[in-house]
């Protein structure tokens, strides 16, 4: 039976529909299974049997389809990852670190911005939705949030977060031992009243930052010490100057910041609405180790994070447990860089 002559209409539905891995077979004249071993990386694939397919490929504008591939293989080769809009300068190094990492893996990053913490039941369901094969989470997560992720076997790494009493996988600075250096070598270099800007309520690592900072002070036996609330930004450190100065009629010796961001807004506040000179009028420390913190304007004494060796960690840990799900949870702590800047009066180091 002759075919029926192709017309202009049939042509176009022809070149709308898209080139499959048997049509790549049949004109490379290989197996289907070659085609998807030539495009799937670390498969074993001989030299000539790859350039037939690849030319077959380019003839026919093929391209593997990811998700057809996940359906098979049971993965998406995506991951979340989940930040908090409530953060500072220092998270867009962490995200690039992140994504850059995974993308050497073949693996795609889905990203998940909540405006608070306590935001992060909704964005929980909508994870679930895209059947991740894992998660980074720099937002705390709740035991019924984890067990509900857990239950659907997604591992999840916690991003400078971690949940003490229960077992989770989790990379984070030592937040406090990071404040108990900064508060100790202040008070060696003899500054004795203090206050300190937090950041955000529902932010963890704040709450250890804070914490820190406090016990070391009390062991040091000052326990009076004026405590006011940023959000992690700039403007919110200059505000916060502002306010200590309105609660104490005067400049402490030191202030003790909970980021970077908020110290660096201390600082313009100290300088341009009270005058002050940093450190000769009143210290000022931080904590991260942000790019802006070096600029010679501001000259931070802080910790900063090790991010390239903490992302590093949470990735590995993440693709470890995606391949084998019965690791056992694992921890890991990273001390922090200690910095001596030009914003504070600390000991001379021989």
């Amino acid at each position: 039976m002759n075919e029926p002559p192709k017309t202009s209409e049939t042509n176009a539905k022809d070149n709308r529909r898209r080139a499959t891995s048997y049509d790549v077979a049949q004109m490379a004249g290989v197996s289907q299974s070659a085609v998807s071993r030539v495009f799937q990386d670390g498969a074993s694939a001989s030299k000539a049997m790859r350039n037939r397919v690849m030319a077959a490929a380019g003839k026919l504008g093929y391209r593997p389809n990811a998700i057809a591939r996940g359906l098979i293989t049971q993965r998406s080769n995506m991951v979340a990852v989940i930040i908090t809009e409530q953060t500072n300068l220092y998270y867009p190094e962490v995200l690039f670190q992140l994504t850059h990492q995974f993308s050497e893996r073949g693996i795609r990053v889905l990203l998940f911005t909540l405006e608070h913490e306590r935001d992060i039941d909704s964005t929980v369901e909508k994870i679930l939705q895209y059947r991740v094969d894992g998660i980074v989470t720099a937002a705390l997560l709740s035991a019924t949030q984890l067990e509900t992720i857990e239950s659907e076997h997604i591992p999840v790494i916690f991003f400078n977060r971690t949940l003490p009493e229960v077992l989770v996988n989790s990379v984070r600075c030592d937040q406090e031992e990071g404040e108990r250096w900064l508060v100790g070598e202040l008070y060696a270099a003899g500054h004795r009243s203090y206050a300190i800007v937090t950041g955000p309520e529902d932010s963890p690592v704040s709450t250890e930052r804070t914490t820190g900072a406090l016990q070391k002070l009390h062991e040091l036996g000052i326990d009076d010490v004026t405590i006011v609330h940023g959000d992690f930004g700039f403007e919110s450190g200059s505000h916060a100057f502002a306010e200590i100065m309105e609660t104490l009629d005067s400049a402490p010796d030191a202030v003790i910041v909970a980021n970077d961001a908020m110290a660096i807004g201390c600082i313009d506040g100290a300088r341009e609405m009270f005058k002050l000179k940093v450190p000769e009028d009143i210290s000022i420390v931080g904590f991260d180790g942000v790019g802006p913190s070096r600029f010679a304007a501001y000259d931070l004494s802080t910790v900063r994070q090790p991010v390239g060796r903490m992302t590093e960690a949470a990735v590995s840990m993440l693709i470890d447990r995606i391949d084998d799900p019965d690791l056992s949870p694992e921890k890991r702590v990273f001390s922090g860089e200690r910095i001596r800047g030009s914003s504070a009066r600390m000991p001379i180091t021989k």
